[in-house]
């Protein structure tokens, strides 16, 4: 396995920075040199003895094409209830797996990397895609401030990621994202609708027939 602490510090010299915007940045290939050790903890977290992987249900009860968990002190759901974040899975009860010292230190060089100093995330969705799935066009507005950006990680399956505008009605981008591939966005862009297109079926050698996500936001 590929330890983080072979994660070189000038990592931004190997990475190809491309601009999606105002305050919006693709770097990529940034998790490449640490792709299996995330992909180990995303195992344990998700591990059915521990947050594993479900389908949530949005507040107008539609099942939601995506598999989700958490780490970290605060956790993303939905439910009838609304969107939210909560200290503990619903599921068991207990508190959300603690967030990997590897995650929140990607997290916290891409964000410097894209510009945004001193990000320290409180939370880490992980989303599960498969072939079909998709997300459709949000905003991430259920954090406590939106100071703060937010850090996507690509791994697995290539993925289409529409990046658009304030408005849902805005034209979007559409970026190919590749297996560790982080997108960061923040400041004026931090609303801006973004989703992920219908997934492409494929094999990954490292995740076979699926793609995961990690998002890092400051939720509390």
């Amino acid at each position: 396995m590929k330890r983080s602490d072979n994660l070189p510090e000038n990592l931004l010299a190997l990475t190809v920075k491309e601009s999606l915007g105002e305050e919006a940045v693709l770097l990529r290939g940034f998790a490449l040199s640490i792709d299996e050790e995330l992909l180990q903890h995303i195992a344990d977290i998700t591990a059915e003895t521990s947050a594993p992987f479900r389908q949530m249900v949005t507040p107008g009860d539609h099942t939601m094409s995506v598999a989700m968990s958490n780490c970290g002190n605060l956790g993303w759901v939905t439910d009838a209830n609304g969107y939210r974040y909560t200290r503990e899975d619903p599921l068991s009860g207990r508190a959300w797996p603690k967030m990997p010292a590897v995650f929140e230190q990607l997290a916290n060089r891409a964000a410097t990397a894209a510009g945004f100093n001193d990000f320290k995330p409180d939370a880490c969705l992980i989303n599960k895609y498969k072939p079909g799935t998709r997300l459709t066009l949000h905003q991430d507005k259920n954090e406590a401030c939106f100071s703060a950006p937010i850090v996507s990680v690509s791994l697995g399956l290539p993925a289409t990621f529409l990046f658009g505008g304030s408005e849902r009605s805005h034209k979007q981008k559409r970026i190919a994202l590749l297996h560790g591939d982080v997108v960061v966005w923040g400041g004026v862009s931090r609303l801006n609708y973004h989703g992920i297109a219908p997934l492409k079926a494929g094999v990954h050698p490292l995740t076979g027939a699926c793609r995961y996500n990690l998002t890092f936001r400051l939720a509390g």
